[in-house]
């Protein structure tokens, strides 16, 4: 059975991408920052919950200890956890809020990969699974026809290009797993106020691709729901 590890897992994208590989037979442990969150999160999906901070060594450590000691490795880690930061003008913006969302949609990511290797290197197909985003992607924030070009968001959106290009060289660095890099799309959760055009469903149909595609599928990739994402 695949042993599926999602961060930022209590609600949103991360709850649904739960939900759906719970339902296709994954034995699914929902990480999640907040316990009281996390535990009501897992109690309705019937999973295991583990308490994990992507921003905090301590946390990430005692969490990977955690799956170690009871189910032995990861088969797919779902790099979920992130934020949209403080929403300031550029011309307010401080190196204080732009700490805090690299902190956790970037160095958040090295953290928990670093922390999980070695439960990932005891599974047959290992796989990590970054959740990026279309906001991240020079060539779709440049495209007229597209809506990421209508946003302005100077520190989450430099945070998922980060998020993509990490992707892409943690996949020519850890030969054996494969690393790739999801968007989501426009969806409706609590990030954009629920003014998204998509259901969480349909947010998660890439990160559900990649986590459940076969060994052979390639590594490196950047994706949405309906195929390779310009980048």
């Amino acid at each position: 059975m695949t042993i599926t590890f999602i961060t930022g897992a209590n609600k949103g994208l991360g709850f649904e991408t739960a939900r759906r590989l719970r339902d296709l037979g994954h034995t699914v442990i929902l990480g999640a920052r907040d316990p009281e969150r996390g535990r009501a999160a897992a109690d309705e999906l019937g999973v295991r919950f583990v308490r994990i901070d992507v921003t905090d060594d301590a946390s990430v450590a005692a969490a990977a200890a955690d799956v170690d000691a009871c189910e032995g490795r990861v088969d797919v880690l779902v790099n979920n956890a992130g934020i949209t930061g403080r929403r300031l003008p550029a011309e307010e913006l401080t190196g204080d809020a732009a700490a805090e969302v690299f902190q956790t949609n970037v160095v958040g990511i090295i953290r928990v990969t670093s922390a999980f290797l070695p439960l990932l290197r005891r599974s047959e197909h290992p796989a990590i699974v970054n959740v990026s985003s279309g906001m991240g992607s020079f060539a779709l924030t440049h495209d007229p026809d597209r809506v990421e070009s209508k946003v302005s968001s100077p520190l989450y959106a430099p945070s998922k290009a980060a998020v993509t290009m990490l992707t892409t060289q943690y996949a020519k660095a850890l030969p054996g797993i494969r690393v790739n890099a999801a968007d989501p799309g426009y969806t409706a959760t609590d990030l954009n106020g629920h003014s998204g055009t998509q259901t969480v469903s349909e947010g998660t149909d890439a990160i559900v691709t990649l986590a459940t595609e076969g060994a052979d599928a390639g590594t490196g990739r950047f994706i949405d729901r309906f195929g390779p994402m310009r980048w």
